[in-house]
């Protein structure tokens, strides 16, 4: 039987099934060369890649210079003409436009010309003298010390701050050898006065310009918040001020549990503003606490034989020592053996005794619990503190007291008044010290020591107060008025420099 043969188009291969056409149409000739590294694919994309560089090498036609003909050559004035239309670096001396170039008639100088005057800006240094700036600034030795002695009869030397800034106008000078003349000064020789000279017929004639200065002291007050620095910076306070503020209301408060965020920082500064726009901000004058509207605290610096330090509105000055003294009496009797004055025989006295007015102030000695508050035998009226640790206070013949028992007290705090209540002869404090309910001699435990304004000094410092708390918040930011000039009428250092320069070097 015969075998039937399948039928091929002609073109056909008979391995694939397709022509030739169409696997030359799916032949990749750009294969990726960073993928299959090795296979066939590969190894024909490097081929067709080397036989297309080789194609382009082959066909490099190379480059030749081209050939031209030479410029003439300028002479230096043309050269100088052209070089005005150039475009070229300023480093070289660019310029642009037509210009003149140099011709015969220009001459070289056998020396440069002088500046008929020179303007500049001292600055006096800490531990520098007038004198000795103007000497390093070009002045000759006798002129700067003939200024130094005419400036300090405006104003002591010494009060020149340093950083000041002179200006100075030097003039021409006679011979290279010789220094410059000062033609002209001006500064700011203090906060409340400019000083301005100018060389008028051969002298240098000085004119002082008083500057009005408004001194009231600056009051910033504000909402204490959630932070005390914080609000008064933002109210306008400087740090230093109120770095001085916290520490000294924190010696009368703890700054962190005593002070609330209602309450109200009253702050007062020194103060200086010019009428020309400066302003110096100086220490602290006043530090005050108010809460619900009412002064908590209010203190300022007060000088006291010869010592300052901070007092409250009630003249009570600054705590030191241990325990805050009773009253504000001198002793009168100590701790011992002692003839009684009424029982007339010796016995032992277990406290100390302060002298005092009736109806004088009792303090807490340090903070405490009442335990006794009463009537207590010879003591008359009595209390007693128990402080904790075995330590306890007791202070008889009172007139009244001011404390109940159970009662906190706190040092300082008013727990009755000086009577003679009890065995006693005359008004005083009868005051005992206490360690594990013996008594104990009192003077073992350092005092604090408090200083108290009486009298004038107390009616001097409540004026100083109520001075202070009467300015009110910005009025250190009005207008300052101007005050009139001393001296004949100068020109600026503007115009000086501007006169003797005849319009130009």
């Amino acid at each position: 039987m015969a075998q039937a043969i399948p039928f091929r188009p002609a073109g056909v291969d008979a391995d694939s099934g397709l022509s030739w056409r169409d696997r030359f149409a799916l032949l990749d000739l750009v294969p990726d060369l960073g993928d299959n590294i090795g296979s066939r694919e590969w190894w024909r994309g490097l081929a067709t890649l080397t036989l297309l560089c080789g194609a382009a090498i082959s066909t490099y036609p190379g480059v030749q210079p081209l050939p031209a003909s030479g410029a003439p050559a300028l002479n230096a004035s043309d050269f100088d003409e052209a070089r005005a239309q150039m475009i070229v670096p300023l480093a070289y001396g660019g310029d642009t436009g037509r210009h003149m170039a140099a011709t015969d008639a220009v001459r070289p100088l056998t020396q440069t010309p002088e500046r008929p005057q020179i303007e500049l800006t001292a600055t006096l240094g800490a531990g520098d003298s007038f004198a000795r700036l103007l000497e390093r600034s070009g002045v000759g030795s006798g002129e700067a010390q003939a200024l130094a002695r005419q400036v300090s009869t405006a104003v002591p030397l010494a009060d020149i701050a340093p950083g000041t800034r002179i200006d100075l106008i030097l003039g021409r000078r006679a011979a290279r050898t010789m220094p410059r003349p000062v033609d002209a000064l001006a500064m700011r020789a203090r906060f409340d006065l400019r000083i301005e000279m100018e060389r008028v017929g051969g002298n240098l004639v000085m004119r002082r310009i008083p500057i009005a200065v408004d001194t009231t002291p600056l009051r910033i007050r504000g909402r204490v918040g959630d932070s005390l620095y914080r609000s008064a910076r933002a109210a306008g306070a400087p740090p230093e001020a109120i770095q001085s503020y916290l520490r000294v209301i924190g010696r009368q408060l703890s700054v962190g549990r005593d002070i609330r965020a209602a309450d109200e920082f009253d702050i007062i500064v020194d103060h200086r503003r010019a009428e020309t726009g400066e302003s110096e901000t100086g220490k602290l004058l006043y530090a005050g606490l108010v809460r619900n509207g009412k002064a908590r605290l209010s203190m300022i610096e007060w000088n006291v034989d010869g010592r300052l330090q901070w007092f409250e509105a009630s003249g009570a000055g600054q705590q030191t020592g241990g325990m805050a003294r009773p009253t504000n009496g001198r002793v009168t009797s100590t701790f011992g053996m002692r003839r009684h004055p009424i029982l007339g025989y010796k016995r032992m006295h277990s406290g100390i005794d302060f002298g005092g007015g009736y109806g004088a102030p009792i303090y807490a000695v340090t903070d405490g619990t009442v335990v006794i508050a009463g009537r207590h035998g010879g003591f008359g009226n009595y209390v007693k503190l128990s402080h904790g640790g075995g330590l306890g206070t007791g202070y008889g013949h009172m007139s009244r007291i001011a404390v109940r028992p159970g009662q906190r007290v706190a040092r300082g705090q008013v727990i009755g008044y000086i009577g003679s209540t009890g065995l006693s002869t005359g008004p005083h404090l009868h005051y005992e010290l206490y360690r594990n309910g013996i008594a104990v001699n009192p003077a073992s435990v350092t005092f604090v020591s408090r200083a108290q304004l009486e009298g004038k000094a107390l009616a001097d410092f409540r004026a100083r107060i109520r001075q202070l708390t009467s300015v009110s918040t910005g009025t250190a930011l009005a207008p300052v008025t101007a005050k009139p000039a001393e001296g004949p009428k100068l020109g600026s250092l503007a115009d000086v420099a501007s006169k003797r320069a005849g319009g130009g070097l």
